[in-house]
């Protein structure tokens, strides 16, 4: 599958510098979320999972290979595989994320490019269907 983020380097437009505001941002929000099952999810250590974030988007948005290059391949389904992640789950991830671009000010075409990837990448990660009512 083909992403608007792959018609242009990101990386070069935004810097890594933004990336590492994004990924603090979005996890400044995930770590603060009131819900204790969203945040089990998430490691003790927010310094691990920011860092595990923006390495991971410099590499997807066209630059260097920060990610793979200290964990090995991103391999999303597997290194989430652990987790119950819902359709609800993937919404609340994509919450927390629009925020946080809005908070480091990417926007316009730049941002829902972004978007788009993101959305896509979240519910791919979905692994476990809602209850029936």
């Amino acid at each position: 599958m083909s992403f608007r983020i792959d018609q242009q380097n990101h990386f070069e437009q935004l810097g890594l510098e933004k990336l590492i505001q994004l990924s603090t941002a979005f996890y400044t929000r995930v770590y603060a979320d009131p819900d204790p099952q969203w945040r089990a999810m998430f490691p003790d250590d927010m310094d691990s999972a920011i860092q595990n974030q923006y390495e991971f988007f410099c590499q997807r948005l066209g630059g260097p290979q920060l990610y793979s290059q200290r964990k090995g391949h991103p391999a999303l389904r597997a290194r989430h595989a652990k987790f119950a992640i819902t359709p609800a789950r993937a919404e609340q991830w994509l919450g927390h994320m629009r925020l946080a671009l809005q908070d480091v000010g990417i926007e316009g075409e730049q941002a829902s490019a972004l978007l788009e990837f993101f959305e896509h990448t979240a519910h791919f990660l979905v692994n476990v269907q809602e209850a029936k009512e």
